[in-house]
């Protein structure tokens, strides 16, 4: 009876075993792959995204995230209009301007604002006779990229401040040699991020330089934002919304402990110098979270706000169409208003 007992259980449990799920034995979910490109190098400015994408908060959100490093905050939007990146980190005002010489729906949209305000100044040598006025720079030689937002926009503060927009002369360099010619002396300054402007501190003192912020003129500009291409949007608006979840979330988490978010980014980039790197995240969250963002959360915009932008830019480069604000920045998959609320 027992040796009965034994097959008959033993043959029960191989049925069952033949008739249950192997679950083991499955794939895993597969991921919806994002290639997103940075605006620059990797720095502690772009810290959030690494430390989404190290803790897993984009596995999470069922995203196979890949970031590359970018070639300037202009050229991720042709990254994103060619298709060839899904998202990226752009300057909203370039993307003004691209709008404009587009028809129909646009390519390419803000999704999330990063940069609340635009982290655009001009560092200059004291010793050269620069100080905060912005009229101190009348004759002298500033260098900047050829195709660099920051120097893009030098003809909304130089109308702000009722200036001749050639107060200035330009000495075109790459982004790799600005730190060199300012040190050298080659340049009386050179435009920057404000952030960017860490490399330059730690060569020179900072009673050695002036910082002239674009803010302090009045110009209150949106800065770098999220992008996503209208493809993206379109067909797998989820995955934006999700994206923007996990980096929302590494965000709040990058303010309140930025150590954890720059040895995510240091894993990513071994030679980075956490230092430097800490003082540069100081700098960036000041614009992130500017004094505004305390009324609408990371990530959004005041409407008239960005349409005094789009106003400002059509006029300032002529532009013969105007994109609309609601074409500009799709606020749709922001995450939910609590979440995305300062913390501190």
């Amino acid at each position: 009876m027992q040796r009965r007992h034994f097959l008959a259980s033993s043959s029960a449990a191989a049925v069952s075993a033949l008739a249950a799920p192997a679950v083991w034995g499955q794939a895993a979910p597969r991921l919806t792959p994002i290639k997103f490109t940075l605006d620059f190098r990797i720095t502690g400015q772009t810290s959030p995204f690494f430390l989404a994408q190290s803790k897993g908060y984009y596995k999470d959100e069922g995203l196979d995230v890949g970031i590359d490093v970018g070639s300037g905050s202009v050229a991720s939007i042709t990254r994103i209009a060619s298709g060839v990146y899904q998202m990226g980190l752009g300057d909203i005002s370039s993307l003004i301007e691209f709008q404009a010489t587009q028809t129909g729906t646009p390519v390419v949209q803000a999704v999330y604002q990063y940069y609340n305000r635009a982290p655009f100044a001009i560092i200059g040598r004291k010793d050269r006779g620069i100080t905060t006025d912005f009229r101190s720079l009348e004759g002298k030689k500033i260098a900047a990229a050829a195709v660099e937002s920051t120097r893009r926009a030098w003809p909304m503060v130089a109308r702000k401040l009722r200036v001749k927009s050639d107060l200035f002369q330009w000495s075109t360099t790459d982004f790799a040699s600005r730190d060199n010619v300012v040190v050298r002396g080659d340049v009386d300054g050179a435009t920057y991020f404000h952030d960017s402007a860490v490399s330059l501190f730690a060569r020179m003192k900072l009673d050695e330089l002036s910082i002239l912020e674009y803010t302090s003129a009045g110009v209150n500009l949106y800065g770098n934002a999220i992008l996503a291409s209208n493809a993206m949007i379109t067909q797998n608006p989820a995955a934006v919304a999700g994206f923007l979840r996990a980096t929302n979330r590494a965000i709040q988490e990058s303010m309140s402990d930025p150590a954890a978010a720059i040895a995510a980014t240091k894993l990513r980039e071994p030679i980075l110098n956490e230092a430097v790197e800490l003082e540069r995240w100081r700098i960036t969250q000041r614009y992130i979270a500017a004094a505004d963002t305390r009324s609408h959360g990371l990530g959004d915009v005041f409407k008239r706000t960005l349409e005094q932008q789009v106003d400002e830019v059509v006029d300032v480069f002529g532009l013969k169409a105007r994109p609309g604000v609601e074409g500009v920045f799709n606020r749709a998959m922001l995450p939910a208003a609590g979440e995305r609320a300062l913390k501190a």
